[in-house]
This record gives structure tokens, C-alpha cells and sequence, in this order.
């Protein structure tokens, strides 16, 4: 399967991935931050907004 055909989420997890690991960063940091925007993303997603 290409990336071009995957799913926008695998798209998406692809760009993020290569951005983060372009600008070096460290694993641990990255998934603090991804941790905060997890929980960013839920809070949005629970009070019903889609985009």
C-alpha cells in the first residue's frame, strides 16, 4: 500500500513522525507533547467540535 492511498490518519501520523524527526527531537519530548495534544485533541473532540 502506498502513503498516498493509506488512510489520512496514517498520512498524518507520517507527517508528523518525519517534522519530528527533521528537527531532532527527542523521543521523550515528543511524547509529552504528544500527550498535551492528545488530551487538547479529546477535550475538543468531547465538547463536539470536529475540526
Amino acid at each position: 500500500m502506498s502513503l498516498e492511498n493509506a488512510p489520512a490518519e496514517v498520512q498524518l501520523a507520517v507527517d508528523l513522525i518525519e517534522l519530528l524527526e527533521t528537527n531532532k527531537i527527542a523521543p521523550a519530548l515528543a511524547l509529552a507533547a504528544l500527550a498535551i495534544v492528545r488530551q487538547d485533541y479529546e477535550r475538543k473532540l468531547a465538547a463536539g467540535a470536529e475540526h
